[in-house]
């Protein structure tokens, strides 16, 4: 799967059913062999405009379905860092 048809995708935690964000807001966390190790999802508040400070580093083998419009995942609580 190429990263542009990723792009765009919603991310959702399937455990506590919300909606994290988009991927393509995200950064990648990448190793040196250039495999995605991880999702880093900035938490934003005020519609998107101001950065609250935290974020949700989400290990690649924690994703469990990626689909045509969304990506599931679940993760458990110590992963939300601040």
């Amino acid at each position: 799967m190429r990263l542009s048809e990723l792009s765009g995708k919603e991310i959702v935690d399937v455990a506590r059913a919300e909606r994290l964000g988009v991927l393509g807001q995200t950064d990648l966390e990448i190793n040196e062999k250039g495999q995605i190790t991880a999702l880093i999802i900035p938490s934003l508040k005020w519609f998107g405009l101001k950065r609250q400070g935290h974020e949700i580093k989400v290990p690649w083998e924690h994703i469990k379905k990626i689909g045509s419009d969304m990506v599931i995942i679940d993760i458990v609580e110590t992963q939300y860092e601040e």
